[in-house]
């Protein structure tokens, strides 16, 4: 049974105003001067409150002016997540710079070709990062100049700016190979937390889990800081057992994290022994979430969940919403927001009917601007009517209510019929003995793909009731039947590789590129024993 939850003792109740001002830098001010003391970000032992981060941000902003930087200036972040981080971005927005930063998880050719693309005036290069050799970087402010930044006297005057300024430019994690730059707007930001507001709303204090260089930071930022949210960042590196710590330590009242760390947390962490009694809603984005992971969180944390789609590129998309049935919560990514235009269409662009499945294309105020100095990468995203090609599959239901298939590029065809991995793995994480899937297509003679599935088994299963490929294979069939039973039997995996876990991103979303580089090793491997 769910353990009840309630607010925590003496939680505020939060009413939000309407986005006076688009911009982020002023969104800022506005809360230093009406709740100067109230903590903006928590870090460790670290805390800031607005007035503190409004006055480095100020600083910052001067520093930046003594070099050079002028509105539409590149200033580049290779910063780990932290307040530091946060000081950054909002003094480079305070002068019009764009803030462009660099994942640190990503591998040194990735971070070199991200600063160079970018072209900046400034680097900030902080702890645990390295300058990348022969790439132009502006000027460079290590870390241990940013205490005297941060100290420098505000500027005489700040440049005017408008809300169509670039903001900053957010990278894609490169799984596809180079990274690419969404340009986002002030105002995109604005139309981000307009349509966001009822997740933030409720709550007062939020663990943050994502590396802040992503969308989930970058662009929502300007949601946080209009709802006056404090944000408790996650341990970094990230660990379920310090993620569960910090969240019982600092009360929050919200949990944020991709579906692979809500796995992790609930698999090894001990969630049921804990007093969340402060928690009021969690929330899973950034990638599709099985069913049962969400049947878990709920079950586990007692709380609603908010299953949320959003991409690099399109900023926020769809998310259920409060009260929403948990049948919908678990099996949908919840309705378009209210500003969004949603269509599934066909391979000619076509829209799809209710229940036919087809690309998922969105048209918002929300969105990116474009790529990074890419206009032809641009025309190939967005078409002359505005609207964004996701390359994610998905059908809308009846109730209107968006289900998710998978990436149009995983969808792969055995014996001339499509399968979208994603309901495969929802089936599979259905099974009392699977953790966590990952199905993939595999090349085959006969029947030119095969479904792969990688699967994570439950820590509570029976030592031997598995075997781990290093000593054998399990028996697909067992899996097999399963999924047999339940979809159709073209779609259960024809291979299964048990492993202890499943690689991720640098963002930590699931990397089936790395499972498909596993898979051909293995093959090989086979074809090579016999």
């Amino acid at each position: 049974m769910p353990r009840r939850r309630g607010p925590s003792p003496g939680a505020r109740s939060i009413t939000v105003p309407p986005v006076a001002t688009p911009l982020l830098a002023d969104l800022l001010r506005t809360a230093a001067v009406e709740e100067p003391e109230r903590e903006a970000y928590v870090h460790d032992d670290k805390r800031a409150t607005y007035a503190w981060l409004d006055r480095v941000a100020d600083g910052f902003a001067a520093t930046l002016l003594d070099h050079g930087v002028r509105p539409g200036d590149r200033v580049c972040l290779m910063v780990p997540t932290s307040i530091k981080f946060a000081a950054c971005y909002f003094g480079a927005a305070r002068v019009g710079a764009i803030t462009s930063a660099v994942n640190l998880r990503l591998g040194p050719a990735e971070q070199a070709g991200i600063v160079a693309r970018t072209a900046p005036a400034v680097t900030v290069v902080g702890d645990g990062a390295t300058l990348p050799p022969g790439v132009d970087t502006g000027a460079v402010l290590p870390v241990e100049a940013l205490k005297e930044a941060f100290a420098a006297p505000p500027p005489p005057g700040l440049p005017s700016l408008d809300p169509a300024d670039p903001v900053c430019i957010i990278w894609t994690s490169g799984t596809t190979g180079v990274p690419k730059g969404a340009v986002y707007t002030h105002a995109s930001m604005a139309a981000i937390a307009r349509n966001a507001t009822d997740m933030s709303a409720p709550c007062d204090r939020a663990l943050f889990s994502l590396p802040f260089p992503h969308l989930g930071y970058m662009g929502w930022v300007h949601n946080f800081t209009q709802n006056r949210v404090t944000l408790v960042i996650a341990p970094q590196p990230w660990s379920a057992a310090g993620t569960l710590r910090v969240a019982i330590e600092e009360r929050v009242t919200m949990m944020t994290g991709v579906p692979t760390q809500w796995a992790l947390l609930l698999d090894r962490a001990d969630v049921d022994g804990a007093d969340l009694s402060h928690l009021r809603i969690v929330a899973s984005g950034a990638a599709a979430a099985p069913p049962e992971l969400i049947r878990r969180m709920r079950e586990s944390l007692g709380v609603p969940v908010l299953n949320g789609y959003s991409q690099t590129e399109a900023g926020v998309i769809s998310g259920t919403v409060i009260g929403d049935p948990d049948e919908v919560v678990a099996t949908t990514v919840g309705r378009p927001r209210a500003e969004v235009d949603l269509r599934i269409v066909d391979e000619a662009g076509r829209p799809l009917p209710a229940g036919e499945v087809g690309e998922v294309v969105c048209r918002s105020p929300a969105m990116m601007r474009g790529y990074w100095r890419d206009p032809d990468l641009t025309a190939t995203a967005i078409d002359p009517d505005g609207w964004l090609h996701t390359g994610d599959l998905g059908r809308l239901r009846p109730d209107g209510n968006l289900v998710l298939s998978g990436r149009l590029k995983e969808m792969y065809i055995r014996g001339g019929y499509n399968v979208y991995p994603t309901e495969v793995e929802a089936v599979l994480t259905e099974h009392p003995a699977i953790a966590r899937a990952a199905v993939i297509g595999g090349p085959d003679p006969v029947l030119g793909e095969i479904g792969v599935a990688f699967v994570v088994p439950d820590p509570a299963v029976e030592p031997g009731y598995m075997i781990h490929e290093s000593g054998g294979a399990l028996a697909s069939e067992v899996l097999r039947t399963w999924c047999t039973e339940r979809i159709a039997d073209y779609k259960a995996p024809d291979r299964v590789v048990v492993v202890d876990d499943l690689p991720v991103t640098a963002v930590g979303k699931l990397d089936k590129n790395a499972l498909a580089r596993r898979w051909a090793d293995l093959t090989a491997a086979d074809a090579a024993r016999r």
